[in-house]
């Protein structure tokens, strides 16, 4: 798989930061993993325990969940990029603050330059409502229960809000609406000539 300078600057950056305080209680930084020229880019919001013990995103339940969604969709990680917002775990999982957003997005939006993805799928109202705000899709923002499997287009770049995978740990009865979501994606999708 082609490594990109421009991603392996951004990891040396996340590393070395010091911008807010959720570099003293991290363990690792969660940066981000996959193909670097992915055409279909995962947005989360931030690392949980899991992630944090790894440097992996979505690793333990929720990422078994997220691996059984993309073969659903006849996709595997190798296939897309994933990342989060934050790339330090907020203490307790606690929602990120404005402070930690303001000083961390900026790897994000350079991750999302360098990748240049044909596909963001966002995964829960947190990364939605963030993704939205940067495309300029403010007036759209909802719930992720009226927004999930849709497909907003702005900016020359196709955006699809999900579910979090974590609600099927949490209601197993989620899991098919999941499936049926990440299906949309596959419908959307042809790997050799990009997104329809």
């Amino acid at each position: 798989m082609k490594q990109s300078p421009q991603l392996k600057k951004i990891k040396d950056e996340v590393i070395s930061c010091q911008k807010c305080p959720l570099y003293k209680t991290r363990n690792m930084p969660v940066i981000g993993q996959g193909n670097h020229e992915a055409d279909i880019m995962f947005i989360g919001e931030a690392p949980g325990a899991n992630e944090d013990r790894t440097g992996f995103p979505f690793c333990g339940r929720a990422g078994d969940i997220l691996d059984r969604l993309l073969t659903s969709a006849n996709l595997k990680r190798e296939d897309i990029y994933i990342a989060n917002i934050l790339k330090c775990r907020p203490p307790a999982n606690r929602n990120p603050d404005k402070n930690e957003i303001k000083a961390c997005s900026l790897y994000l939006q350079k991750q999302i330059e360098s990748i240049k993805p044909k596909l963001i799928c966002t995964l829960g109202n947190f990364a939605t409502a963030f993704i939205f705000e940067q495309y300029g899709l403010n007036e759209k923002i909802q719930g992720i229960g009226k927004l999930h499997g849709l497909l907003h287009k702005t900016n020359g770049i196709s955006i699809m809000p999900l579910y979090h995978p974590a609600v099927a740990t949490y209601n197993a009865n989620m899991i098919e609406l999941l499936i049926e979501d990440f299906k949309k994606i596959k419908l959307r999708t042809d790997l050799v000539g990009g997104i329809s």
